[in-house]
């Protein structure tokens, strides 16, 4: 994939359609705590009130079509040196680097959008090798397992957890 044609931005009105595709994609949701949403009105309002008008939160693009998103959490008070990282994409486009690609797009901006952040997180399911992958191509550390950490869709899941410092490089797109 040329990540030329990949990009990170803010989130529109107008991506709607693109919207309703992907976070609609049940392959996509499985295992995330993602629902799809049930009408378009449904959608707008996620885009309104949570993607839009959150800190740190961007559609990932392929040629300025919304394909997935990544939001970055930034931590408060004493976590105010960390953040959490999350990213989705339409299943359509996985296996083809371009989630590695977002998450490399991050961190060559996370750390100067929020220079109190120190560390940035990610926690993936022990089942998805897959999205474990994209975080260690993209420069992540594995941190280790946290058993029966979560409950998704009903299901008690592991997670893995994995970090990526200030001081860390990132590997080239």
């Amino acid at each position: 994939m040329d990540p030329l044609r990949i990009t990170l931005r803010p989130f529109k009105l107008s991506d709607i359609d693109d919207y309703m595709v992907w976070a609609s994609d049940e392959q996509m949701i499985r295992d995330t705590k993602m629902k799809a949403p049930s009408s378009k009105e449904d959608g707008l309002r996620y885009l309104k009130e949570v993607a839009i008008p959150h800190p740190w939160c961007r559609s990932i693009c392929l040629e300025d079509r919304s394909i997935g998103l990544i939001i970055i959490y930034p931590g408060s008070n004493e976590f105010i040196c960390r953040g959490e990282l999350g990213y989705t994409l339409s299943s359509q486009y996985w296996g083809q680097g371009i989630a590695t690609m977002a998450v490399k797009m991050a961190l060559s901006s996370v750390f100067v959008d929020f220079p109190q952040m120190e560390r940035l997180q990610a926690l993936v399911s022990s089942e998805n090798k897959a999205s474990q992958r994209v975080l260690e191509k993209a420069g992540f550390l594995k941190e280790g397992l946290m058993r029966k950490h979560i409950v998704i869709k009903g299901k008690t899941m592991d997670s893995i957890s994995y970090s990526f410092l200030s001081t860390d490089s990132v590997p080239d797109l």
